[in-house]
């Protein structure tokens, strides 16, 4: 790469991924690296994928492979997807079905090459003979220097919403990204997005009184000592009282998303923080809807007094995982914002100039080649350290052992950047744990579905808790049950209102069965014991009341066959810890001052989640804090 040139998508991620492999022959005919000659002609496999049958289609010319094909209409968006564009390019371009896998779509990645084989062996061919190493290009691309306005390290939710408020702001903008792909964690999301008091929710009707009186007794009884949760108890009290006197519209304010948030965080929040993530939720609803991000499903969540979850849906209405719709979406934002990101390219130096003052990055390309972008501005949007278990083991040495649901590329090297500058953090040894991640593959299930009526099942064929409470209360619970699982139980209902849950079960995750006693003998657990469980069940949703557990979300019963169970357990999923920011974004030092120039938003930073995360905060962080960096950065830029 040439001084003030920047590579974009495709030269990177391919540079990356391919070993050895130039790419200016793509589509330009193979270079085999294996033949087996007299054979011609276009030949089919089909292998199991991510979320369903993954089709590749190779073309052959006299035993060479000269092109290939990839198909999978059922895998993740942003993650398999990218597996389904690069790999078979890779394939045409080596004639080797040897190639190496985007390392975020491992299943989509040996599924593609799984089916390149079975297209081998439908050919006649053995499929070995084309599982050739292709030798590593020493090549390394010439060190680079790049100059723009601001530079945003990571190209997550956090980092792309900065990228497009910089860029609206006429600033010159360069997004760094380790990974192959944009997305980070982000991409994973599968809920959605809290926000208080949108126009979104006075679409609802109101039922949730049981939840609000829950959460003012909740602050009373047990946070009577913290000074902000006592109050914000006293104005959400006050203006319950108002709306009762006339319960017209839905009933939420932005105080009691603090409330909630504060009670869900134990307290320890950073309550300037929590007050800027809930005051401008509202708005960032709207100003992703002026991006053509439409968040406007609402329902329940964990830890939420009320329905307050902004969710998107699909042609047909359904449920869609937030991230996947999120994330194709920004990127687009920033491309024709005319933002530029380098992907495999990763940062590990903030420069700083006699003053301390960031002035820019230094990266490691693909090639390992330096890269070094000098800004006016940066900002870390690199995401947490959930993904880092030698780092999470260093902060909360019990989580040894445990199954992470994070992204690669979340090893905490943003905050050890900003450390090795004199950042502060906060609050590291905060790290959550999810409930619902599918036993076998670490897959996060998403919190959706129990604010959407779903149930946990222990080993006995009994639930067990509430199941809408905060992560870390239901998590707890789980684990204390036989064998730390339990089981996600959904009916037919459930199934034809979302598009993720018939995800999960195209993907396999899921046990079914015709009845009750059907589907706990596939869970393997006390079938009479089972069905019982989900009479009381039903009949605790049309009370509108749990006496057993104190559950006040109720969606409609789950009574309309079949029936199905997902078994999930406890996995990391959410670093709550990192630097110290202030609600400007600016990172602070150990003594509370501001590092000049350097700005930081979403997972990197702490203070706002305190010691546990609420479901639907993270998306609204790096919205709501992802706009501040980005107008920040660039006031401080111009």
């Amino acid at each position: 790469m040439k001084k003030n040139q920047i590579r974009k998508s495709v030269a990177a991620l391919a540079m990356a991924v391919v070993v050895g492999v130039s790419l200016l022959g793509y589509g330009c005919g193979s270079k085999s690296a294996s033949t087996a000659g007299g054979v011609s002609g276009d030949f089919t496999g089909t292998a199991k994928g991510m979320g369903g049958d993954v089709t590749v289609t190779l073309t052959l010319e006299d035993g060479k492979i000269t092109g290939c094909t990839a198909e999978g209409k059922d895998e993740t968006p942003g993650i398999g997807t990218l597996a389904l564009e690069q790999l078979p390019a890779q394939i045409a371009e080596t004639g080797s079905i040897a190639v190496d896998g985007v390392s975020t779509a491992t299943i989509t990645s040996n599924a593609i090459k799984e089916a390149a084989a079975a297209a081998l062996t439908a050919a006649g061919l053995n499929a070995d003979d084309y599982k050739i190493e292709v030798k590593a290009d020493a090549t390394k691309a010439e060190d680079s220097t790049v100059d723009a306005d601001v530079v945003i390290v990571g190209a997550g939710g956090a980092g792309m919403t900065a990228a497009i408020t910089a860029a609206a702001e006429g600033k010159s903008v360069v997004i760094v990204e380790s990974q192959a792909m944009v997305g980070g964690n982000s991409v994973r999301a599968t809920g959605g997005m809290n926000a208080g008091k949108t126009v979104y929710q006075d679409e609802n009707e109101f039922g949730e009184s049981a939840g609000v009186e829950k959460t003012l007794k909740t602050a009373a009884e047990k946070y009577a000592d913290n000074e902000t949760i006592t109050a914000l108890a006293k104005t959400v009290s006050e203006q319950w009282a108002e709306y009762q006197k006339n319960p017209t519209g839905y009933f939420d304010s932005v105080e009691l998303m603090e409330l909630d948030t504060m009670i869900g965080g134990k307290g320890i929040n950073d309550p300037a923080l929590v007050e800027t993530l809930c005051s401008n939720s509202a708005d960032a609803i709207d100003w992703l809807d002026e991006h053509g991000i439409t968040l406007h499903s609402v329902s329940s969540f964990g830890g939420a007094s009320v329905k307050r979850i902004h969710r998107p849906v699909d042609a047909e209405g359904k449920t869609v995982s937030v991230g996947s719709y999120m994330i194709p979406l920004l990127e687009e934002n920033c491309e024709k914002a005319g933002v530029q990101i380098l992907l495999n390219t990763t940062a590990n130096e903030i420069l700083t100039d006699a003053s301390g003052a960031a002035v820019g990055i230094k990266a490691t390309g693909s090639t390992g080649e330096t890269v070094t972008v000098n800004a006016k501005a940066v900002v870390l949007t690199t995401g947490g350290f959930g993904a880092n278990l030698d780092m999470v083991v260093e902060y909360k040495p019990e989580l040894k052992g445990f199954m992470t649901t994070n992204a690669a590329g979340a090893q905490g090297q943003g905050i050890e950047m900003a450390t090795a500058i004199g950042a502060g953090t906060v609050d590291m040894d905060q790290i959550q744990i999810h409930p619902t991640v599918e036993a076998n593959t670490a897959a996060l299930i998403t919190e959706g579905l129990r604010g959407d009526g779903a149930v946990l099942i222990n080993a006995e064929g009994k639930r067990f808790i509430d199941e809408v409470g905060t992560r870390d209360v239901v998590s707890a619970a789980e684990i204390a049950q036989t064998g730390s699982y339990s089981w996600l139980v959904v009916d037919q209902a459930m199934v034809d209102a979302s598009s993720v849950i018939q995800g999960y079960i195209k993907k396999g995750y899921t046990v079914t069965g015709e009845t009750y006693e059907e589907l706990g003998k596939a869970m393997g657990v006390d079938e009479a014991a089972f069905a019982e469980t989900m009479k009381t069940w039903n009949g605790y949703v049309e009370a509108k009341n749990d006496p057993d557990f104190g559950r006040t979300s109720f969606a409609n019963p789950l009574d309309t066959a079949p029936y199905y169970a997902i078994k999930v357990t406890a996995g990391v999923h959410h670093t709550m810890g990192g630097l110290t920011i202030n609600t400007n974004t600016e990172v602070l030092k150990e003594d509370g001052t501001v590092i000049p120039g350097l700005f930081a938003a979403g997972e990197v930073t702490g203070g706002v989640h305190g010691a546990n995360r609420l479901g639907g905060n993270a998306v609204a962080d790096f919205t709501v804090f992802g706009r501040i960096a980005g107008k920040a950065a660039s006031d401080y830029a111009a």
